[in-house]
């Protein structure tokens, strides 16, 4: 029987470039469906405090009951939502922002994404995010599955440098030279997909290291963001996992076993490619 240990307590936070903190571990919420609130609140039961959603997903609203039945402060939730592709290709940042907080029932998100790099809408949307940042009505703003290239060509037009680039990584996909790029920009990295989709649980090396730490291979891969400095949102609605996932912190892999991780990078995704993606999400 897993042990129902409470996190709150254990999970370290990064201070991100607007000076805010953010916890280094929360709750994927991506395509959870029916199970979203429950889920939401059980994570929040069991020490989460982040928790990370878009109106792609389509539960907002979910991840927002979920909040408020947990009973806990809003204040201690770091909250994350995302613009759309269409609600960008729109043009329609303002709408789609005030839509997510009448959805989610809240008068502010600690940190709105835009979702994916729809290259001719990228200026006039970021302009927007810094507007709402402004006016207090996000506390941070950043960006998702934005490359290098993305990122440079916003350089001459940013005011605000982005807090976060949420991107798909996994020990298939390192994403070294990215992580490395966004570190020198003072951008923090987020993993999204942090476990390769389950398709990286057999793989012997990963196998060997949960061995001699007596520990599961997510909980491995989970600490070995960790220990690149990477926010990690892993995706769960059972229970056992949920709190499983999140027991990463009393324990640290060496710099041995991150290098064998590391060597495991095939460049390989299971999520889109953000320079070859036609899709409304």
């Amino acid at each position: 029987m897993i042990e129902k240990k409470k996190t709150a307590d254990t999970i370290p936070q990064v201070k991100l470039n607007s000076g805010n903190l953010m916890p280094m571990y929360g709750l994927g919420v991506s395509q959870a469906d029916e199970a979203t609130a429950d889920a939401v609140m059980i994570a929040i039961e069991n020490g989460y405090r982040m928790i990370d959603t878009a109106k792609a997903y389509g539960n907002e609203k979910e991840v927002g009951e979920g909040i408020r039945r947990s009973g806990i402060n809003r204040k201690e939730i770091f909250l994350t939502t995302k613009l759309s592709v269409p609600d960008m290709t729109a043009g329609r940042a303002r709408e789609a922002f005030e839509q997510s907080l009448e959805r989610l029932k809240m008068d502010y998100v600690n940190l709105y994404l835009l979702h994916w790099p729809v290259v001719e809408q990228i200026e006039s949307s970021w302009k927007q995010l810094e507007d709402f940042y402004r006016q207090g009505l996000i506390r941070n703003i950043g960006v998702s599955n934005f490359q290098i290239h993305h990122l440079k060509d916003m350089v001459p037009y940013m005011t605000i440098t982005p807090a976060v680039n949420q991107i798909e990584c996994h020990p298939l996909l390192v994403q070294a030279e990215l992580r490395d790029f966004c570190e020198e920009l003072g951008i923090i990295n987020e993993a999204w997909s942090p476990l390769g989709r389950a398709n990286i649980f057999d793989e012997p090396v990963l196998k060997s290291i949960a061995q001699h730490h007596d520990r599961t291979v997510a909980q491995v891969v989970l600490r070995w963001h960790i220990e690149h400095g990477t926010i990690v949102i892993p995706k769960s609605t059972k229970r056992e996992r949920i709190i499983e996932n999140s027991q990463i912190f009393d324990f640290s892999l060496t710099q041995e076993e991150v290098n064998k991780i590391d060597a495991m990078d095939k460049h390989q995704r299971f999520g889109s490619d953000p320079d070859n993606f036609h899709f409304d999400v």
